[in-house]
Formats: structure tokens, C-alpha cells, sequence
């Protein structure tokens, strides 16, 4: 019997429909588009499992079954299609940090910010009582730091660049891919969803922010 016929099948799990209807809600607040982000959530530590969502599949419909079960050197177990080409991303994340899932969106204020303050290599969030919805935030004071990284088609490179990132500033909560979009993360699946939440509402007010001081 293959993997996928298994009556214990990993695609089968809560924590698989949780992200898909997750997903399905940020397609609804405009954070992705058809068939634009990626998704991942650790389904078991021993042995390494991952479930990582299938490669060119529109997020306003996806379910279940448009999920893969992928070991720690990314090879499919489970499930049909071919993993995201920045599966290599989310591994890298979860080497160096404690996270239970990784999300990546495709905002538009994503998009925008990550090319328009490439230069500086990030944004600072200040003064936003939003901020306390960051793990380990406790006060509107913080000074929250979305550093930006270059693209780049090569993923063994960005993810070079990713891990470079992590071990200099293992506290960040995300990171800014130059106009691509957001990465970010948490230690459960509700946790990331909350993260990308937040880091999307301070991407806005800061975009929103900075139009009205042009205009």
C-alpha cells in the first residue's frame, strides 16, 4: 500500500485543512493571488515531515489534497504534484528557527515596500499598538525591523541569503523579499497566521503613510 493510500495519511491531519482554510482567507484579504505564496507546516519532528503546498495551485480554491508530504532533504512522500521551487526557503527557515510553520504572501504593499525601500535593506515598524501581536512584542515602543533581501532565481542562493539573515537576527519575526513578498512564521500554525496578519497590516499603514506624505 503507497503512502497516499494509507488510512493514517499525513494529508489527512488537522493541522493540513487548518492551513488550507488559512490560506483560503488570505486569498480573501488580498495577500495572495491565483496561484502566487507558498505554505508549510511541520507535521511531525521525528521523523522530519513537512506539509508544503502543491506548486501553481490557485489559493482561492485550494483543499486538502493540494498539500505534500515532504521529508527533511525535500524528497515528495506524499501527495501529488511538485513542491514549490522555494521549498528550499522554508527548509532554510526551519533550520534556524523554532518555528512550526512557515507563510509566504504575495501582497501588493509587500510587493511595493520591497522594491521601493530596497536600498535601505529593510523597514522599521514603531509607535503601532499592532505590534504587540508579534511573538514576544509587549509594548507599542518596539522598534520591529522587516529586513529586505535581494531576489533572486537561484534558490540555493536566496537561501543562502535567508540563513545568513537568521544567524545575524535570530529574533526577526519575517523578512521582505525585494518585490516579492513577505515570509514569516511561528511556532504553531495560529501563530503564523497571526504574524502574517500583523506584518500585513503594518506593510499597508506603512505604504498608506507614506503616499499621504507625497501627495
Amino acid at each position: 500500500m503507497s503512502i497516499g493510500e494509507n488510512a493514517a495519511s499525513c494529508l489527512s491531519s488537522e493541522s493540513i485543512e487548518q492551513c488550507a482554510a488559512i490560506i483560503r482567507s488570505f486569498y480573501a484579504h488580498g495577500w495572495v493571488f491565483g496561484t502566487g505564496g507558498n505554505f508549510s507546516v511541520v507535521l511531525s519532528r521525528d521523523p522530519f515531515r513537512l506539509g508544503m503546498t502543491s506548486s501553481s495551485i490557485d489559493k482561492s480554491a485550494i483543499l486538502p489534497e493540494h498539500f505534500l508530504v515532504v521529508d527533511a532533504a525535500g524528497k515528495v512522500l506524499e501527495g501529488a504534484g511538485v513542491p514549490t521551487a522555494e521549498a528550499g526557503l522554508h527548509h532554510a527557515v526551519l533550520e534556524l528557527v523554532d518555528a512550526g510553520a512557515v507563510f509566504h504572501t504575495h501582497s501588493v504593499w509587500a510587493t511595493v515596500l520591497s522594491s521601493a525601500l530596497a536600498s535601505q535593506n529593510g523597514l522599521t515598524f514603531e509607535g503601532d499598538e499592532m505590534l504587540k501581536g508579534l511573538h514576544g512584542v509587549e509594548s507599542h515602543t518596539h522598534r520591529e525591523w522587516l529586513p529586505i533581501i535581494e531576489n533572486s532565481q537561484d534558490i540555493s542562493e536566496l537561501g543562502g541569503s535567508v540563513r545568513q539573515l537568521l544567524a545575524e537576527r535570530p529574533d526577526s519575526h519575517g523578512f521582505l523579499i525585494r518585490g516579492h513578498g513577505l515570509y514569516t512564521w511561528g511556532r504553531t500554525i495560529q501563530e503564523a497566521k497571526q504574524h502574517v496578519e500583523i506584518l500585513e497590516f503594518l506593510l499597508e499603514v506603512t505604504g498608506r503613510r507614506r503616499a499621504m506624505l507625497l501627495a
